[in-house]
């Protein structure tokens, strides 16, 4: 879920290229129709928006096309620094972040409760997510909310005997078309460095895996500071 651009992109085509079959969504068809012409055997598109109640039925629509789901992949996801607090902006990370991820999630966990299927599912969160960050409220927090969300459905995985794995990825910055192309940003990575990292991940599935050990050691450090503390930092991300 977020094929078309950035690292859903990346991460489709090399699974593809690897002989997997791949159902790549996302809201852009022409990208999607792109990467479908590059291996029309191996991967099968819907259009879906996740912030539309449409979203799982599109979903559901795409697993028949693909005959089933091993694994979901959640990368679709927007942020940007938004410290004038533009409601609208705000708004609209916490939507696609939190709302779009609880949406599809919830789908993903359906499906394999009520096919009695084992799977895995694997979000890509950030390491944003560890505290709020004043420049970019909207964003830690959706990303707090979407860590907080797969430790709840672990949970009701147990309860309920469902035979479901799952892997929280926690990158940092990376070189994407959301980066402003003019700035540069603290141990920036770029997606050549990251996606060998995140497939690693996938296939040895952690319950939480931080991309990389830099950010690892990072937030590691941020988790020991008190809030009555923290909240007097100048964190810039």
């Amino acid at each position: 879920m977020g094929a078309s651009s950035g690292i859903g992109r990346r991460l489709a085509e090399e699974f593809a290229k690897g002989g997997i079959i791949v159902g790549a969504a996302a809201r852009n068809n022409k990208a999607l129709q792109e990467l479908k012409s590059k291996y029309p055997d191996r991967v099968f598109t819907e259009e879906i928006d996740i912030t539309k109640e449409d979203a799982p039925d599109r979903m559901e629509k795409l697993i028949e096309k693909m005959g089933g789901m091993d694994i979901y992949l959640h990368v679709s996801g927007i942020g940007y620094s938004n410290p004038e607090l533009n409601p609208g902006r705000e708004a609209e990370m916490v939507s696609t972040n939190a709302g779009g991820f609880a949406r599809m999630l919830s789908t993903a966990y359906r499906y394999y409760r009520d096919n009695v299927r084992k799977g895995q599912i694997v979000g890509l969160t950030s390491v944003a997510g560890t505290n709020g960050i004043g420049r970019m409220a909207a964003y830690s927090s959706s990303k707090k909310f979407a860590q907080t969300y797969m430790v709840a459905l672990e949970q009701l995985s147990n309860e309920e005997g469902v035979d479901v794995t799952f892997t929280d990825i926690r990158p940092g910055w990376i070189r994407t078309p959301l980066l402003d192309d003019e700035k540069s940003y603290p141990m920036e990575m770029t997606l050549d460095y990251v996606i060998p990292r995140i497939i690693h991940a996938i296939v040895k599935h952690p319950r939480v895996a931080v991309v990389d050990w830099r950010y690892d050691l990072l937030v590691g450090m941020w988790k020991l500071i008190p809030n009555a503390l923290w909240v007097r930092m100048n964190v810039e991300m």
